[in-house]
C-alpha cells in the first residue's frame, strides 16, 4: 500500500461536502487501505478520504492504541449519518493532521449516535461517547467541509491566522508528506 500527502488548510477538498458512495469497489478498498497507512504513518487516529484527496463520503478511526479505548476496534464509517448528539457538551483539546502542529480546545457532545455502512455495505448504528465520538464528529466534520478554525470562538480563530498563514505555506515542519501547495 502507499502514504498518500495529507491534504491542508487551504486545500480546497477540505472545504466542500464529500460525495456520497454508491457503491463499495475493489477501487474503494484500495483507497481505504492507503488511509490506514497514511494515518498510521502521521501517528493520527482519524482520517477522512478528503484529507488525502479523495472527494468520497469514508472515514476510518482507530483510538485503540490510547489508554482506556483498547477495547475500540479500528472501523470504516462509510456514508455516515449523525444520528443524535447529547447535550452534555465536553470540552477537549484536538489537533488534525490537515492542520500541523496546530492545537485548540474545541466543543463537542458527549455521547453520539452514528449511522454508517462498513466495506461489506453492511449498515450500522452505534453509540460512541468520550474520545470516540470526539474522533468520529471531528472526521464527520471533514467530510461536510469544517474543520477545528470553524469550531473555536471568533477570538481564537483570530489567535489562530498566524498558524493557519504558516500552514497554507508548508511552512511547516512534519514527519508525513503533505500536498504541494497550489500555485494562484
Amino acid at each position: 500500500m502507499s502514504v498518500l500527502p495529507v491534504t491542508v488548510y487551504g486545500d480546497q477538498i477540505l472545504r466542500k461536502k464529500t460525495i456520497e458512495v454508491e457503491a463499495v469497489t475493489d477501487g474503494l478498498i484500495f483507497d481505504i487501505k492507503n488511509m490506514w497507512d497514511t494515518m498510521r504513518t502521521a501517528n493520527g487516529i482519524g482520517l477522512a478520504a478528503n484529507q488525502v484527496g479523495l472527494d468520497k463520503s469514508v472515514f476510518i478511526v482507530d483510538i485503540s492504541e490510547v489508554e482506556d479505548y483498547e477495547h475500540v476496534p479500528p472501523v470504516v464509517m462509510i456514508n455516515p449519518q449523525i444520528v443524535e448528539l447529547s447535550e452534555e457538551i465536553i470540552i477537549m483539546e484536538e489537533g488534525c493532521l490537515s492542520l500541523p502542529n496546530l492545537r485548540a480546545d474545541v466543543e463537542r457532545s458527549k455521547i453520539i449516535t452514528v449511522k454508517y455502512l462498513d466495506t461489506d455495505e453492511k449498515e450500522h448504528i452505534v453509540e460512541a461517547d468520550d474520545l470516540f465520538a470526539r474522533v468520529i464528529l471531528h472526521e464527520y466534520d471533514h467530510l461536510i467541509g469544517k474543520m477545528i478554525p470553524d469550531r473555536v470562538e471568533p477570538r481564537l480563530k483570530r489567535k489562530l491566522q498566524k498558524d493557519l498563514m504558516k500552514i497554507m505555506k508548508r511552512e511547516v515542519e512534519i514527519d508525513y508528506p503533505i500536498t504541494e501547495r497550489k500555485k494562484v
